[in-house]
């Protein structure tokens, strides 16, 4: 029996993850029959591009979409999936989405499967899916997702969660996790050996290394405290430093411990971890950008002690200082 599956169009997706998941899907138990000239097998995805109202659509880019359905229509879906939606974060989806919201809640109520890629997750959160569950998103969303659904254990570093009573809630992380989810979807359906011939044919490589590696870690400057965003402002110039925390508080005027409690409440995090990501932000880029011993590095970003900035540098990055160079000066042209 084929899985009915509804992919959900909106103005905030765009088209190539969108249309990636239409193409890959459709093509389970047929490309790689066709490429070694046997017959195929019954598709295992009925696959459909579905919307509120089924009518054409201009989507994020300026591309004008034409959906096969609406989500009401027939049949009914077994699996539903959510593609990335481009909104700023500190906006939250615009408030029409909660109708697509409230179907995909009724939807899994009678039994679909939901999964969602990127900042999708969020469209998730507002049908409650997520609540009480683990999730990830992409790095970008991922405060604004535990900060508008305080009841989702967000797991930024991940890059596929499948929670919840018989795995019917699937969330994947950034953008090309689209991937993993397919992967994971087509061996939970179509069996493993057909996740690796799909894997083979469009050249798919798991990501392996989770999500943080390839993380922005610094989130936006705190404006509402203006104390605290002068603090920021500080910070950002002067994270190297000998205790930058102490002198933060003495710049406020206030206790430290005072400082402490404010700087956590306008920014969720205490001083000294804004100091560290800044401190770990600052030395990506230079590994990224040159070649200077990864021990002068940890000095230059306010580290005394070489274990202590490669022990901060793997908590936050999820990876090694040297691993991080090696993926990332790959991109060099001068490494080609």
């Amino acid at each position: 029996m084929s899985i009915h599956t509804a992919v959900i169009g909106s103005r905030l997706a765009g088209s190539s993850v969108l249309f990636s998941i239409l193409d890959v899907l459709a093509s389970v138990g047929r490309d790689w029959a066709m490429l070694h000239g046997i017959p195929a097998s019954e598709p295992v995805f009925q696959v459909s591009l579905r919307t509120l109202d089924g009518a054409p659509y201009w989507d994020i880019n300026g591309r004008k979409i034409t959906p096969d359905a609406m989500l009401d229509e027939l049949p009914v879906p077994n699996l539903i999936v959510v593609p990335d939606l481009m909104f700023a974060p500190e906006s939250g989806l615009p408030d029409d989405f909660a109708s697509i919201a409230e179907w995909i809640s009724d939807a899994h109520a009678r039994g679909a499967i939901v999964a969602s890629v990127c900042s999708g997750a969020v469209l998730l959160g507002m049908a409650g899916l997520l609540d009480g569950k683990e999730a990830t998103t992409h790095w970008g969303y991922a405060d604004m997702l535990g900060r508008n659904f305080p009841k989702v254990n967000v797991c930024r570093e991940r890059i596929l969660v499948p929670t919840g009573e018989g795995h019917r809630v699937i969330t994947a992380g950034g953008m090309s996790a689209w991937e993993d989810l397919m992967l994971y979807l087509i061996g939970r359906f179509a069996g493993t050996e057909e996740a690796r011939r799909i894997a083979k044919i469009y050249l798919i490589d798991p990501h392996l290394d989770g999500q943080l590696i390839y993380a922005s870690l610094t989130s936006a400057r705190q404006h509402e405290d203006q104390l605290i965003a002068e603090a920021q402002v500080w910070a950002a110039q002067h994270y190297d430093t000998p205790s930058p925390v102490a002198a933060m508080a003495e710049l406020s005027g206030m206790t430290e411990r005072g400082f402490h409690r404010r700087f956590r409440k306008a920014t969720g995090q205490a001083p000294v971890e804004y100091i560290q990501t800044l401190r770990v932000e600052e030395a990506k880029q230079l590994l990224e950008t040159t070649a200077a011993p990864i021990d002068e590095i940890a000095a230059e970003v306010g580290y005394s002690e070489p274990s202590s900035f490669r022990s901060a540098f793997r908590k936050r990055v999820g990876a090694s200082a040297s691993a991080y160079r090696k993926k990332w000066q790959a991109l060099s042209p001068a490494s080609q």
